[in-house]
């Protein structure tokens, strides 16, 4: 007859007490007619288990619990946007014409999105949203006329400034943002921006370029 430690139980151990007590019977009156036949197996592992730790054996350690890849989020996120268009958002009412400088711009679309395509297959994800601005360029004057888009910023109610996302403008292929337009010279401008989805949905989001005369607010919201 087997004499009882005094020793802690193991998890092992522990793990059969409660199987067992569940069943609603013990060791010794379990059946195979008190309970299916995977119970049963199982209760015999765990049996077996229980003894050769007992005899010294080292306890099974528990599996580790699986861990989420760091990038899922991220994965799913670009999968989801593989056959999703861009959302298209509504431009601002009224939406002027406004002029930084002899340049003068309008705004003529506005898109958010997860995800930014480049050539072949590259692709950028964030789990903000890419703000991208179209304008429609004319310098007006008489004279070439530079600017730097490269500084322009968005500008949420708080005050919170996004600037133009490098790596992403880059990957899009768009035109230099750092650029000379001659007199009547029109032309399509694109920027893109990287913050935060709530600030897609406030109304007085706007963009903001600087001149040679100061910083320039375009409505975007």
């Amino acid at each position: 007859m087997r004499t009882r430690s005094s020793a802690p139980m193991a998890p092992v151990a522990r793990l059969l007490a409660a199987a067992l007590l569940v069943g609603g019977c013990t060791k010794d009156e379990a059946s195979p007619g008190a309970m299916g036949n995977a119970d049963e197996r199982t209760l015999q592992k765990l049996r077996q288990e229980v003894d050769r730790v007992n005899q010294g054996g080292r306890a099974t350690a528990a599996p580790e619990p699986v861990r989420a890849a760091p990038n899922a989020q991220l994965a799913g996120l670009a999968a989801a946007q593989t056959d999703m268009a861009p959302q298209k958002l509504n431009l601002p009412e009224p939406n002027d014409t406004v002029h930084v400088d002899t340049v003068a711009m309008k705004l003529t679309g506005l898109e958010a999105s997860h995800s930014v395509k480049g050539s072949g297959k590259l692709s950028m994800t964030t789990e903000d949203q890419f703000l991208r601005v179209q304008l429609v360029t004319q310098n007006v004057g008489e004279k070439p006329a530079s600017l730097d888009l490269d500084e322009a910023k968005v500008v949420d109610a708080k005050g919170t400034a996004y600037g133009v996302a490098r790596d992403v403008q880059v990957l899009a292929g768009t035109r230099p943002l750092r650029r000379t337009w001659g007199p009547d010279e029109r032309t399509d401008m694109v920027l893109l921006f990287e913050l935060p989805p709530q600030a897609l949905r406030e109304s007085t989001l706007g963009l903001v370029i600087p001149g040679t005369g100061g910083e320039v607010r375009i409505p975007l919201r």
